[in-house]
């Protein structure tokens, strides 16, 4: 199966805005008769081989990708206009090329489908609009007594993976519960390999201590073996034989170990008791209910596991005017299971027209034949019906949030002065202690909230003193030119409609100069700064470029909305200030070595102990430490000894 290769477009998930109601190709005006000419062009090359076809525009960025069974015949639908609805001509009329990938199945068609529009996003597919990957328990298998642990992104360590779960705080949650029911490790290897006694965690009984050998390899193997049955559906199983022990143990009036033993069995109850859903005799499937209600779509999705609910989420999918539920929700699984391993049984609402071909392309991902189907009686009717009413109710939240969001962004135009709301802010703000490690952080928002994928940091590199006002002109220096630099018509989206600044009348001159330097006359910018009696009333100054200054009443929506917008900024240049401090602790003067990595590094430090007693080391020495080999020796010895 031809694989997809990286966008030609970096920009491509932010070209184009999913809130405005156009979009306009860049060199060329909407043509039907041109879009019509090209894709006939194309037609002609064509035969009716499985496969998937991108529409391009007249700049090369991906309008729409499709798959088709039989390319020829689905290509020349787009050349009968009068047969297409308003939304396909307006596709029709902003093409000008194609690209075409032939495959070996309809079913491997459908996958890269769903691959290509989760990198490109076209403006004409249905996009799931949530980014995040899903978070995993991940029972380690490398190490003699395995690890507990979260896990996201490749499943390339050896193990047992139990998932996904809606969020990742579900998998914190249920990780504590098990590490109080099997008493698994969580802690790395290396701090693993370090202990002379017991933690905390095993003080709090969360932890058997292997670590200090309070448990042997076999024992704990028993452990990880019921934790394994817990999470594979066996819990009733798990739960009868820790009963059982109890009742022995205080039967041989052995109280303390029937105690933590009572303790264990109150933490499978409380896994199975934390369930907002009952899934009791459904197994491993995943279950999907659409609602619809304006024209916008909600999906709610729930993850069972061994009869267990490891969760639920919303999702409101975007770009799906003009299109049935069926469609949507086709197009969303498509995606959805691109990266998450799809479990045998899925669970929809309705018929899906295309069901046997998602079976079909999902059986690779789940290691054999996938089940897609609707429950008409018992548990899982039960369960879908529960489903069902979820979604209607989140699709409810979702349109009463977006209505004050709007009213927010309205009254936020009027109150700022802008020509129309914002539809992408740029809040920046500056962290350092005293100049060091200063760095300079931008969150972005939206219309629909909070948009983390774009958020940016950078080291400040100019500006070292206590200088904030010099490490502001940096940040937008760095932040502006590159923008304007790389989209000057400003069509990517990745112009700012709205500039906040965490600061005052100084951050605002340092702010504005550059952006007069720079030749940016009309991005709006507001500094936010605490108003003289911020610790008594809660107000906020607003100051304006002009010298103006403006505040909201303390009880102001407005007001609560744009601190929230001030402390996301204010919260993630610390924690990247955190981080960075972090790493500045635990340097060493061996990393300016060249080709010197973790694993050279740390043996020379274990052989002489420090990295003053690495420089002062003779060549013969640097040659006998263990796992350094005589040209890493010299290495070492010429980096401090450049004179010989």
């Amino acid at each position: 199966m031809a694989r997809a290769g990286r966008p030609d477009q970096p920009n491509a998930a932010e070209r184009f805005n999913e809130e405005r109601a156009t979009y306009t190709v860049k060199g060329s005006q909407p043509d039907l008769e041109a879009g019509v000419a090209a894709i006939r062009e194309v037609q002609a090359t064509l035969k009716p081989k499985p496969g998937v076809y991108r529409m391009l525009d007249a700049r090369g960025d991906v309008l729409y990708v499709g798959k088709a069974r039989a390319l020829k015949n689905r290509v020349a639908n787009y050349t009968q206009v009068e047969r297409l609805p308003l939304r396909l001509k307006r596709m029709v009329a902003q093409t000008r090329a194609m690209t075409i990938v032939t495959t070996n199945s309809e079913a491997e068609a459908l996958l890269l489908e769903a691959q290509l529009i989760k990198r490109y996003r076209p403006p004409y597919n249905v996009l799931l609009r949530d980014d995040k990957s899903f978070p995993f328990i991940l029972l380690r298998a490398d190490h003699d007594f395995p690890r507990i642990m979260k896990h996201r992104g490749a499943r390339k360590a050896k193990g047992n993976y139990y998932g996904p779960f809606a969020s990742a705080g579900s998998v914190n949650t249920t990780i504590n519960a098990l590490q109080k029911l099997f008493l698994l490790r969580s802690c790395t290897d290396s701090f693993f390999s370090r202990r002379d006694r017991p933690c905390l965690l095993y003080q709090i009984k969360r932890c058997s201590a292997p670590c200090v050998g309070r448990i042997d390899e076999g024992g704990y193997a028993e452990l990880v073996g019921e934790a394994k049955d817990f999470l594979g559906g066996k819990s009733s199983a798990v739960q009868a034989k820790l009963n059982a022990q109890m009742e022995e143990a205080a039967a041989a009036l052995d109280f303390e170990r029937a105690a933590m033993l009572r303790d264990r069995l109150r933490a499978a109850t409380f896994i199975q008791g934390s369930q907002a859903v009952n899934a009791e005799g459904v197994g491993n499937a995943d279950v999907f209910a659409i609602a619809e209600k304006s024209g916008q779509f909600g999906i709610q999705a729930f993850f069972i596991r061994g009869g267990q609910n490891w969760g639920h989420r919303a999702f409101f999918p975007g770009h799906t005017d003009g299109l049935s539920a069926e469609e949507v929700l086709t197009a969303f699984l498509a995606q959805f299971y691109e990266e998450v391993p799809p479990p045998r049984c899925i669970l929809v609402d309705r018929a899906l027209p295309e069901a046997e071909l998602l079976a079909e392309a999902f059986r690779e991902g789940a290691g054999g034949k996938v089940e897609l189907s609707v429950p008409q009686r018992g548990d899982r009717r039960r369960l879908m019906e529960q489903a069902q009413r979820n979604a209607v109710e989140a699709l409810d939240r979702r349109a009463a949030e977006s209505g004050t969001k709007a009213k927010l962004n309205r009254e936020l135009a009027e109150f700022l002065e802008l020509p129309e709301p914002p539809q992408r802010i740029e809040v920046y703000d500056n962290s350092h202690i005293q100049g060091a490690q200063a760095l300079g952080a931008m969150i972005v928002a939206g219309p629909e909230g909070f948009i983390k994928g774009q958020y940016r940091k950078w080291n400040i590199k100019t500006a070292q003193t206590n200088d904030d006002f010099a490490m502001m002109r940096e940040v937008f220096q760095r932040r502006l030119a590159r923008v304007q630099d790389e989209d000057p018509d400003r069509d990517s989206g990745m112009w700012p409609d709205l500039v906040l600044i965490d600061g005052g009348k100084g951050q605002m001159s340092a702010a504005r100069d550059t952006l007069e330097d720079l030749g940016i006359e009309d991005v709006p910018l507001i500094a936010i700064a605490k108003g003289p009696h911020h610790g008594r009333e809660g107000r906020e100054v607003f100051h304006f470029p002009d010298g103006r200054e403006k505040m909201l009443p303390v009880n102001s929506p407005l007001l609560f909305h744009l601190q929230r917008l001030r402390d996301e900024v204010h919260r993630f240049a610390i924690g990247a200030h955190r981080e960075k401090r972090s790493r500045a602790i635990t340097a060493s003067p061996l990393d300016e070595i060249p080709g010197i990595g973790p694993a050279r590094k740390r043996a020379l430090l274990l052989h002489f102990g420090t990295a003053s007693k690495v420089r002062a080391a003779s060549l013969e020495d640097l040659q006998r430490a263990p796992g350094v080999s005589s040209t890493v020796a010299q290495t070492v010895y010429d980096f401090y000894h450049p004179g010989g």
